[in-house]
């Protein structure tokens, strides 16, 4: 029985009752790609973002701005070749002067675009969230 069930496959929702454990153990059993961010040490957007692509692996220069990581997490991985699916967390977004609610619905909007883009190539794009 499948831990995300009676989650739909494209999506970008708070991280509630999952563990991230549990998350990473089942995007393995899915041969998805899991994609984990501990984004609490950020203050700036750019340091949120500077984390966000240290932690995936993206290359330098992604963490610039909301545009560098949309088109890295759509365009630039559809050009890397077939995907199987993503699981995303974004643990513990910062709530600063510099990255205030602002902010953080700009990048959960990047995240939606990127859940749009893969669900219509039929790709499961799940993003967890949680705030500090």
């Amino acid at each position: 029985m499948s831990l995300l069930m009676t989650v739909p496959p494209n999506l970008v929702q708070s991280i509630r009752a999952f563990r991230v454990t549990e998350l990473q153990d089942e995007a393995v059993r899915l041969g998805q790609h899991f994609l984990y961010a501990h984004c609490l040490a950020g203050v700036t957007k750019q340091q949120v973002l500077g984390i966000i692509a240290e932690s995936f692996q993206f290359p330098k220069g992604v963490g610039k701005n909301f545009d560098g990581l949309r088109e890295t997490l759509t365009e630039t991985m559809f050009k890397a070749g077939v995907q199987t699916g993503f699981l995303v967390v974004l643990e513990q977004l910062p709530n600063t002067q510099k990255f205030d609610k602002e902010a953080r619905e700009t990048l959960l909007d990047v995240f939606r675009d990127a859940a749009d883009y893969w669900a219509e190539k039929k790709v499961p794009f799940r993003v967890f969230y949680s705030f500090e």
